[in-house]
């Protein structure tokens, strides 16, 4: 694949899959859920799956904030991981669209699997950057 400049969030392959995959989900999966289930399992996904892309997309606009990129990329990572044991409970719980809520799950493990690789990648620039103010030149 050849190298794509990536001039906003919406280049970035980790925010195109995880804002695809929670459309799926929110069209797939949630309005199968029990109506017991409307304020905790449903809401609690709805929520972190919302969250994943959402983050990407804030922490994009923070990237030249030192930990600003990071913080953002390492709090995605967490509601995707929210996320993947979320639609793990409504396949075994409830055994809602099994072969879907399976491929959800690969796909979440994979974004989460993306996001620690750019929060490596971010890492490793910022190192190789000398510890630079990132703080849109403002001296410390």
């Amino acid at each position: 694949m050849p190298d794509i400049p990536i001039r906003s969030f919406r280049d970035l392959e980790v925010y195109k899959d995880s804002y695809e995959t929670c459309i799926i989900f929110h069209k797939q999966i949630l309005p199968k859920l029990p109506p017991n289930e409307k304020f905790d399992l449903q809401d609690q996904t709805s929520r972190s799956s919302k969250a994943i892309p959402r983050l990407i997309a804030e922490g994009y606009a923070k990237r030249h904030q030192r930990l600003g990129f990071q913080k953002y990329i390492d709090d995605a990572m967490a509601e995707c991981n929210e996320t993947q044991v979320s639609v793990e409970q409504i396949k075994d719980i409830y055994g809602i669209e099994t072969e879907l809520c399976n491929k959800l799950i690969n796909t979440y493990d994979k974004l989460a699997r993306q996001l620690y690789k750019l929060s490596e990648a971010w890492t490793n620039f910022k190192r190789q950057n000398g510890n630079q103010n990132w703080n849109r030149g403002k001296k410390p």
